[in-house]
């Protein structure tokens, strides 16, 4: 609720800020991850009680995350939005409290700076807009909004269906026609786009797909999108979503991410893990595991 405290993290000399949207029902475990089944999860007490029930069903979450770096306000990801016309029942006309959420935390929608969009599906750009007047205009009008060129070039020649077409007529085509979304190149060894903020290709979810690297004096934290969706693909890197653009792809690009932070003290945030939301990757037989770092409350502004 407004008021409350926001849910955040200290790395180095940034505090990374969770701002929640709406937890996603249980039939989006089932839907999503359709190989992580209850046996699946139950060999893996560790995901019990936060990240699975004691049913084996996982547990998800929509949320965004809010950081000050050099001066400037980033928003990563924007979420399912309300008032979306959408076919999947979960993300259908939400009135959620998103906005209040934000500016409680310190990111009123005017001031925020950049809007860094990991990819292009509807439940992380749906606060790109929001509805004025009956129609569809961008919800941060100061903001540079950021998303990988190879990502916007592939569902620019993409035979979306009807459902996809509705998302970008009203969460992204109005933010290109207000001159709002920039293009970057993003080569394999990354592009850093600010002091502290780096995109790292993570792709097969989608061709362009990045994951979000931002680092603090001497700690690294990495936000995921949907290169991981759940720590259940920890223990169980093969686990591939039912909305993989290419499977392999995302399968050997999270295998590839995993490894590289195995053991190190870069903190893991997931765009839909269930809180506790953060962790440390740790290897853990031919897998991995992820250790929870649980956030700080931090008051509102």
């Amino acid at each position: 609720m407004p008021g409350t405290p926001t849910p955040s993290w200290t790395v180095g000399d940034l505090t990374v800020h969770r701002i929640d949207e709406v937890p996603l029902p249980p039939a989006t475990g089932p839907w999503l991850l359709p190989d992580a089944t209850p046996e699946v999860v139950a060999g893996h007490d560790w995901l019990r009680p936060a990240f699975a029930d004691t049913d084996g069903v996982l547990r998800l979450d929509s949320h965004s995350f809010a950081v000050v770096l050099d001066g400037l306000r980033v928003l990563v990801d924007t979420g399912i939005g309300n008032g979306k016309q959408r076919a999947n029942p979960a993300w259908h006309d939400l009135r959620t409290d998103y906005l209040q959420r934000l500016t409680g935390a310190g990111f009123p929608p005017d001031a925020v700076d950049l809007v860094v969009l990991t990819h292009l599906h509807a439940d992380h750009v749906g606060w790109n807009t929001r509805a004025v007047d009956g129609a569809w205009v961008p919800t941060f009008p100061g903001a540079r909004y950021v998303t990988a060129r190879a990502e916007r070039e592939f569902w620019a020649g993409y035979a979306m269906d009807e459902a996809r077409e509705r998302m970008f007529q009203d969460s992204v085509l109005p933010v290109e026609r207000a001159g709002l979304l920039d293009l970057v190149d993003v080569p394999a060894e990354g592009l850093r786009l600010l002091p502290g903020l780096r995109l790292l290709p993570t792709p097969g979810h989608t061709p362009g797909h990045v994951a979000v690297e931002l680092t603090g004096r001497d700690r690294t934290a990495l936000i995921t999108g949907d290169c991981v969706h759940h720590p259940v693909q920890l223990a169980r890197p093969a686990l591939g979503a039912c909305v993989d653009i290419d499977p392999r792809r995302s399968e050997a690009t999270r295998r590839a991410l995993l490894a590289s932070l195995a053991g190190t003290d870069t903190l893991l945030l997931g765009t839909h893990f269930a809180p506790p939301t953060a962790g440390l990757v740790r290897a853990d037989g031919d897998a991995y595991r992820l250790r929870a770092v649980p956030p700080a409350p931090v008051a509102p502004a």
